[in-house]
């Protein structure tokens, strides 16, 4: 996580940054580009088959003049220039193609588009609050209800291009109704700051919105009842990237039951989000050896939005 400053881009990356850019302002509602001219398209559609069909004849009555032309013959009976005729030269080495805008390391197909309509970002935010209402009158999980002090809901931009997506609260976060406060909300703040983010750019949640006793890691039976709690946000948000903070979030997110350790260092569908899951930070916390791979991931995400 350095705070080296970074070389120029070139051109590739500037073309990366811009079509990440361009994504994120279609997510995000904003009409940015102006709209075509269904008459001109037409005309120029028109114009490039008619072009293209007159080279594809040009092409073939080559290719029909080129076999039909008989071969030269010396006295001998054989193809002129030897006792047999030269193989033909193989075709030019075709020069690598060009990098794609966005990389292509999800894994399968991207996932179908979010339900419904991307919302303006003044009408999420009243959406986000009224849920975040809904939560916090929430009875579903007894056990959790008679532990909690309050509900944390998450916070941040609800139009972020990034969301992370935690565990659950800790006594911190349920004293201050804030997600990631404490210790690893510290760790957390300094790799968002890592990625050239602040915290009100991003999102941040979990998957439960009550402290656990003890700490404990969420029931499924909890994650269950606040599954359409987080999947409600994520869906008005509609981020490009969701950073799953641990085994709990990722196989929540993706129902899955295999580790960290397998997750990571690819991307996941998400509808049309790309997941990355890497390690809690109150794990890197304990282990300060895995906050390099945390910080390889982090770096997989910033080079396929073309940020790095």
């Amino acid at each position: 996580m350095s705070d080296k400053i970074l070389p120029p881009l070139d051109r590739d990356q500037l073309i990366m940054q811009a079509a990440a850019l361009a994504n994120h302002l279609a997510r995000a509602g904003v009409q940015w580009m102006p709209r075509p001219n269904l008459d001109t398209v037409q005309t120029l559609k028109s114009r490039f088959e008619a072009a293209s069909a007159t080279s594809s004849v040009d092409n073939a009555a080559s290719s029909v003049a080129q076999n039909a032309r008989p071969p030269v013959v010396d006295s001998g009976g054989t193809p002129s220039g030897g006792a047999a005729a030269a193989p033909s030269p193989p075709p030019p080495t075709q020069p690598p193609p060009r990098r794609p805008a966005l990389s292509p390391m999800l894994v399968g197909e991207a996932g179908k588009p979010y339900p419904g309509v991307s919302l303006p970002v003044a009408q999420r935010e009243s959406e986000l609050a009224a849920l975040a209402s809904e939560v916090a009158a929430c009875q579903r999980c007894p056990q959790l209800v008679r532990c909690r002090t309050q509900t944390v809901f998450g916070e941040g931009n609800a139009a972020a291009r990034v969301v992370f997506f935690g565990e659950g609260p800790g006594a911190d976060e349920d004293r201050s109704g804030r997600p990631f406060v404490g210790k690893a909300g510290q760790l957390l703040t300094k790799m968002i700051q890592a990625c050239k983010f602040s915290r009100e750019e991003v999102y941040i949640l979990n998957t439960v919105k009550c402290r656990p006793p003890g700490n404990r890691n969420p029931e499924p039976e909890e994650i269950a009842n606040c599954r359409p709690y987080f999947e409600k946000q994520i869906e008005l948000i509609r981020p490009e990237y969701i950073v799953c903070l641990g085994a709990v979030s990722g196989q929540a997110l993706l129902d899955s039951k295999l580790s960290v350790g397998r997750l990571r260092g690819q991307f996941h569908p998400y509808f049309d989000s790309k997941v990355i899951v890497t390690y809690h930070p109150a794990y890197l916390l304990r282990n300060p050896a895995a906050k390099k791979a945390a910080w390889e991931d982090l770096q997989m995400m910033l080079r396929d939005a073309g940020l790095i």
